[in-house]
């Protein structure tokens, strides 16, 4: 007969053993080995379709208003496009609903930036602001009547007033008084302004 092992209490060295083995086991499996062999045993969990990468999904085209050139449905600034993942890609839906897409169905919803305008033409402003801009028709315009009346009775300070409102207004830098923006094309060429943030900060180069 074998002899039997008595039932002491554990040594320290064997309750270091087990805190380490557990500790091991933790980190595997919450780990990057541990997600490969989730991963590798199809218990990976689905990605949301809007983290697709490019190329993976195609979005249409915002329908634009034609007299304010601006995508329709803005509200608060933004307006959504329909997307499309590619065929034989599987994720979830903006329902979370897990699908195995064909190119034909929507995944998600694209927010696209649209902007405040309010009857402000860019072109009737440019051409005011050459042919009248003497006269001070550009700041009547775009709701300035005190320059306006300025610019008109000195004759657009002396030509030189005009000169700098024409490359002003043609700049986008001077725009309508009520904070509005111009109604531009929407394909067309326009002045975007960018607002210092995480991905627009330049860090300055640091050398060994």
């Amino acid at each position: 007969m074998a002899p039997t092992r008595p039932s002491g209490p554990a040594t320290p060295e064997a309750l270091a053993a087990q805190v380490l083995g557990v500790l091991w086991f933790v980190s595997v499996t919450t780990g990057p080995w541990g997600a490969a062999a989730i991963a590798a045993a199809g218990g990976e969990e689905t990605l949301k379709c809007e983290d697709l990468k490019l190329g993976q999904y195609i979005c249409k085209d915002p329908k634009i208003n034609d007299a304010t050139q601006e995508p329709v449905n803005c509200t608060n600034y933004t307006a959504h496009v329909p997307c499309f993942p590619a065929p034989n890609i599987t994720c979830k839906d903006f329902g979370g609903n897990e699908t195995h897409f064909t190119g034909n169905e929507v995944g998600f919803l694209k927010p696209v930036s649209c902007r405040n305008v309010n009857g402000y033409s860019y072109k009737v402003a440019v051409a005011l602001s050459l042919f009248l801009g003497w006269l001070g028709a550009d700041r009547f315009y775009l709701g300035y009547p005190a320059l306006g009346l300025l610019k008109f009775c000195t004759v657009g300070f002396c030509g030189i007033g005009s000169l700098i409102d024409f490359i002003l207004i043609s700049m986008q830098i001077v725009g309508p008084s009520d904070g509005s923006s111009y109604i531009i094309d929407y394909y067309g060429t326009r002045l975007i302004r960018l607002s210092i943030t995480n991905e627009t900060f330049r860090k300055t180069q640091l050398y060994p």
